[in-house]
């Protein structure tokens, strides 16, 4: 799993780049606790694009810091889910509950990709990296 943070948007990202089973959930919440309270974001972005499996594990991993971030003032979203991910987050609920959202980066975007974006509130835009 890849964490960037970004200062200037209180936003932090996890990039999760395995397989979710129960073994890999418990490395992720350990990673994610330990993240989310040492940079306080105010969002937290979960980036399932690798992921091509996940079980049961996976939903109580991300409804676990949904829930923390809660309680630290901050919001939990989802982005990028593959269709596999997407069905078992529909089917579980979680979609009614957290949001997902696209991700842009704009660095890897065209100029005409930029001219039509539209950003709203469920759009979050890279901007640069803070270093960990």
């Amino acid at each position: 799993m890849e964490t960037k943070f970004f200062e200037n948007q209180k936003l932090l990202i996890f990039k999760i780049t395995e397989e979710i089973d129960e073994c890999k959930a418990k490395e992720i919440r350990r990673r994610a606790d330990y993240e989310i309270e040492r940079f306080m974001p105010k969002r937290v972005v979960f980036d399932f694009d690798s992921v091509t499996f996940m079980d049961s594990a996976g939903i109580g991993m991300v409804i676990g810091r949904y829930k923390q971030a809660a309680m630290l003032g901050g919001e939990v979203y989802l982005a990028n889910l593959t269709d596999s991910v997407r069905k078992i987050f529909a089917m579980s609920g979680v979609l009614k509950l957290i949001k997902e959202v696209k991700l842009y980066n704009d660095e890897e975007m065209t100029e005409n990709e930029r001219k039509e974006k539209v950003r709203d509130k469920d759009d979050f835009t890279e901007e640069k990296e803070v270093s960990l």
